[in-house]
């Protein structure tokens, strides 16, 4: 029989070896082993007994960093990247401040990079890893938004900031891709595994600094190392500045950081908060241990309140190629709001939490204020029935486990269903596209799944279902009434939004406009529909074959037709065509590079160019007029490409003052 030690140190080493698990996954993009709630409870338990009985034991997640495992060269840390202290008291934050003006900051969740610059040039980017030694993924950079390859300060520089992906883009990447995440950041360190560097892009990855760790430049302000990071073309992490750190100033500054994750103010994960002394040199003092070093920085996590309810059933909701499935339950009040959903993932995921059916008892959190969760089953009941058929479209299901994360997910078999073409209504309803105000992904993944939308012209027909509308999650009266209306206004389009709609392939809003300028929405589609030359096309300016044989091949399918036609008895459709004949522009070809600041993006200045009758295009040849690129004297391709030619470098500021 074992002693009340022995009894102990057992828990205290199950604990590690969940702890250490979950670890692992959440630093490597695998499957989620358990919540942050869980988690911060099981870690919490560790510290309790470590501190009652004086044991640590070896690997004990208390006492090491946890690390991520990406593969690749390994490269030792100049400056150790630590882990911060915790709490969830806001007494513990006054009482580490000491007096001293502090900084508050979003404790971003994502992965850790660390940021090198030599005389002006990015040197290398190096996982957080251990702490000690991480993973050089330096050829990711180009694939990363906020990492820039030059910076204007010539010294040494070392920046550490979190690598992230917004709420917005997971959920695009999770309808769009076949693999199913659990969370943001699970996606975003899954994403930094990948070889292929056009892959890692398209998952819209952002690095946010969140310390400046080195400079050459005396700067003892971490407020001013701040500015200086602005000042070389990156944006850190936002922060708060607190002069007097007392309990009321504390709580002040953590109301306002609360209302914009409440709100959905923050497009990124965070899972808490940060503070640091404003006086960086005292910040470096004090005791570092193989965990953390005590003055760089004290992290708060918000308390979760939790509340227990009956489970009424699971909701299967197909979005893209995954079903996933989804807790209804009697309703609750959680963070002053009304919560009766929580998405459940995948499989996996009901498995780990062992949910079944009606009648089970659950415990549900907002996590992180925001996400309704399902985070324990305390009394299971009856079992849980995976679908066969798909929700929508009623083909077969198949489970799928995951190469890469050894997730479970169900998907429909279908090609054709309704959710698979998610993506399309979204196109279609959007400001390039329809735009018809007062949809979301979310909306139109309600009305796919109710089966009220399977093809375009179904979307006009929602007006028939306006009652049973008002009475969905998240709508009423004002919001389907708002809906109504925006059908209405949406009646007239113009023609080059109409065709951008319908989600033709190799068909963008350039192809729209060149093929509109030609000839009339109707006469388009008949001749498209009509023609035996699959070229018809191709000899349009900006329309090659492989355009003109996709807008052919699309309205000869007789499905893609009956759309369009079925459409044109509720639109109006609007035909203008370019008559733009003296504009400051006229005749002329501009190529557009790099980043640009008077402009809000390089598409609205490729519209101004195109609105004076100039034209844009991709490459440098014999027929540009000019380059516009800010860094006039950069050696990239197209600038070697226009100094061949003899083609005019200019930068923004000279084009404005050219041809405004």
């Amino acid at each position: 029989m074992n002693t009340p030690e022995q009894s102990t140190e057992q828990e205290m080493q199950m604990l590690i070896d969940k702890l250490n698990k979950a670890s692992d996954a959440y630093y490597n993009g695998k499957d989620e082993q358990m919540s942050d709630y869980e988690w911060d409870h099981l870690f919490d338990r560790l510290k309790q007994l470590e501190q009652l009985t004086g044991i640590i034991l070896p690997g004990s997640p208390t006492h090491k960093v946890s690390s991520d495992s990406i593969e690749g060269a390994k490269e030792a840390h100049e400056y150790p990247a630590l882990s911060l202290a915790k709490t969830k008291l806001p007494a513990d934050l006054v009482k580490w401040a000491d007096n001293r003006p502090i900084w508050m900051s979003w404790k971003l969740d994502g992965l850790t990079l660390v940021v090198t610059y030599d005389n002006g040039k990015l040197t290398k980017v190096v996982t957080r890893g251990n702490g000690h030694i991480g993973t050089n993924i330096t050829h990711l950079a180009p694939a990363i938004n906020g990492i820039p390859a030059r910076i204007p300060s010539k010294g040494h520089t070392v920046i550490r900031g979190e690598c992230v992906i917004s709420y917005a883009d997971f959920n695009n990447f999770n309808i769009e891709s076949n693999e199913e995440y659990a969370n943001p950041r699970n996606l975003a360190s899954g994403s930094l595994t990948l070889k292929d560097i056009s892959e890692v892009k398209q998952r819209h990855l952002t690095w946010i600094p969140f310390t400046l760790v080195h400079t050459d430049d005396e700067i003892n302000s971490w407020g001013k190392r701040m500015d200086w990071i602005k000042q070389n073309g990156m944006s850190p992490v936002e922060h708060l500045l607190i002069e007097h750190p007392d309990l009321e100033h504390v709580q002040k500054a953590i109301d306002l950081f609360t209302e914009k994750v409440t709100h959905k103010q923050q497009p990124y994960p965070v899972d808490g908060l940060v503070i640091a002394y404003d006086d960086f040199a005292y910040s470096q003092t004090g005791s570092v241990t193989g965990h953390h070093a005590t003055r760089a920085g004290y992290a708060f996590k918000w308390q979760d309140e939790s509340v227990v309810t009956e489970l009424d059933h699971i909701e299967w909701s197909c979005a893209a190629s995954t079903i996933s499935p989804v807790a209804v339950f009697n309703p609750v009040e959680l963070e002053g709001t009304t919560v009766k959903r929580a998405s459940l993932c995948n499989i996996s995921e009901c498995k780990r939490l062992n949910i079944r059916g009606k009648g089970s008892v659950i415990k549900v959190i907002k996590a992180n204020k925001i996400i309704p969760k399902v985070i324990e089953v305390i009394k299971p009941e009856g079992s849980l029935e995976i679908p066969v058929q798909c929700p929508v479209c009623h083909a077969p299901t198949r489970t799928v486990v995951s190469p890469v994360s050894g997730t479970i997910t169900l998907h429909c078999t279908n090609e054709e269903c309704p959710a698979k073409q998610l993506k399309k209504f979204a196109r279609f309803v959007s400001k390039d596209g329809l735009n018809i105000e007062g949809f979301s992904e979310q909306s139109l993944d309600q009305f796919v799944n109710k089966g009220w939308i399977s093809s375009f012209p179904d979307i006009y027909l929602l007006k028939n279902h306006i009652d049973e509308i008002r009475v969905l999650d998240g709508w009423g009266d004002k919001s389907a009434e708002n809906l109504l209306h925006s059908l209405q206004q949406a009646e007239t389009v113009d023609a080059t939004h109409l065709l951008y709609g319908l989600c033709i392939p190799m068909v963008g809003k350039d192809a729209c406009k060149k093929l509109l300028e030609v000839y009339s929405f109707e006469e388009l589609v008949h001749l498209a529909s009509t023609t035996s030359d699959e070229l018809v096309f191709q000899d349009i300016n900006g329309i090659g074959p492989e355009t003109s044989m996709q807008v052919v091949q699309w309205f000869r399918k007789s499905k893609n037709l009956h759309q369009v036609e079925q459409l044109l008895l509720f639109l109006h459709v609007n035909h203008t065509k370019s008559t733009v004949t003296n504009g400051l522009c006229q005749g002329l070809t501009f190529v557009i590079t790099g980043n640009v600041h008077h402009y809000k993006n390089r598409e609205e200045l490729k519209a101004y160019i195109e609105s004076q009758g100039g034209k844009v295009t991709g490459s440098v040849t014999q027929k540009t007029s000019y380059l516009i690129n800010n860094d006039v004297t950069s050696t990239s391709g197209k600038n070697k490409k226009a100094h061949e030619l003899g083609t005019p470098i200019i930068s923004e500021d000279d084009f404005i003052e050219k041809f405004s």
